[in-house]
């Protein structure tokens, strides 16, 4: 009876968690993410290599490869000084489609995406230990959405507040092919992933085990 009506048999339908705050399951083909998959081996041969960010003196479980501009806590920069100085690879084109179309899909609108240009990716892969803590999205100058696209192992992402890290939030499952997009009275709200569900990538992603999130972002800077 429970594999007659698993949980997987049930429609995952398409939510507004808070304003700003919109969830699309299964946004992405399988193709679409074998794809990108394909892509991120290609980056993490690139000129900066997959790398674990230093947060307080802590090495963070994620390990991140960066697009446009690097990343590393609290600042952007062309080169990855905290890495081996190179510069990181370009924003793809393509990508800025992609993150075009994203808005278009989680709001409705067919104009949501007309001025919207990301300039960098924080493209994350967690293994099945991996964390993150709950934070904000800050570093930017810009409050432009973020557009999150998730491939590979299912994750609990935890969706809060803009005030604290505290409750009230929201754990909610993201799979394989998700989007999530936050902007608006959303974009500075706390959020974090606490657990990743090992083995639960499905086949044909790309991936047989982990879990990749590409995160788009516009940092307003210059240069």
């Amino acid at each position: 009876m429970s594999t007659l009506f698993g949980d997987d048999l049930v429609a995952r339908p398409r939510r507004e968690l808070a304003p700003g705050a919109v969830w699309v399951p299964g946004w992405l083909t399988l193709e679409q993410q074998a794809w990108i998959v394909a892509r991120f081996r290609e980056w993490t041969r690139g000129p900066v290599p997959l790398r674990a960010a230093m947060v307080g003196g802590h090495e963070m479980s994620v390990k991140t490869v960066c697009l446009g501009w690097h990343w590393r806590p609290y600042q952007y920069t062309r080169e990855a000084v905290d890495v081996n100085g190179n510069r990181v690879l370009g924003f793809p084109d393509w990508m800025v489609r992609l993150g075009r179309r994203a808005l278009v899909e989680a709001t409705g609108d067919p104009h949501a995406g007309d001025d919207y240009t990301p300039d960098t990716a924080l493209v994350n892969y967690y293994d099945d230990t991996a964390r993150m803590g709950m934070h904000q999205d800050k570093d930017e100058r810009s409050l432009a959405p973020v557009v999150s696209l998730s491939i590979g192992d299912t994750c609990t992402f935890r969706f809060g507040n803009t005030e604290n890290r505290n409750k009230p939030y929201e754990d909610i499952a993201l799979a394989s092919g998700d989007l999530f997009v936050f902007g608006g009275p959303s974009r500075l709200a706390y959020h974090g992933i606490p657990k990743v569900h090992s083995r639960t990538a499905p086949d044909g992603c790309g991936l047989d085990t982990g879990r990749i999130n590409i995160t788009m972002r516009v940092t307003g800077l210059a240069g």
